[in-house]
């Protein structure tokens, strides 16, 4: 008899124990479902918010080149507004410059002829050569 209690007392504790294993075997496997499903949901948000980055990257790219573009144009209007009014300069000055020699022209004339004095035509002549 003493042999039997030994034994049942063996496959109680072993019963026991087993108990405690697949306790903790159940626990460790909801740990582990619970630790893929979270894994699951962060790798699941990981590619969305890469989707949303790669989306927002090529929206603020889209704008970034409309706006170059838009500045592109403004440049290069103004460019052209720049240069024409640089044209127009150009004239004004060489046509004020052939007017003003064709004025030393005749005021030289006008001291030959004694029209005006030396002082005169000095005078007109350092304005004239001023502007120009």
């Amino acid at each position: 008899m003493g042999k039997e209690i030994i034994d049942l007392r063996l496959i109680k504790n072993m019963a026991v124990k087993k108990g405690y294993i697949e306790k903790f075997l159940k626990k460790a496997d909801k740990a582990l479902q619970d630790g893929v499903k979270r894994a699951d949901e962060v790798l699941e948000d990981a590619v969305e918010f890469g989707t949303m980055t790669a989306k927002q990257a090529a929206q603020a790219s889209k704008e970034l080149r409309s706006q170059a573009k838009k500045e592109r144009v403004q440049l290069q209007k103004r460019g052209i507004k720049k240069i024409s009014e640089g044209i127009a300069t150009a004239k004004n000055v060489t046509l004020s410059t052939e007017d003003d020699l064709a004025t030393l022209e005749k005021l030289g004339k006008l001291r030959k002829s004694g029209v005006i004095t030396e002082k005169e035509f000095q005078a007109k002549k350092k304005k004239i050569l001023g502007r120009i």
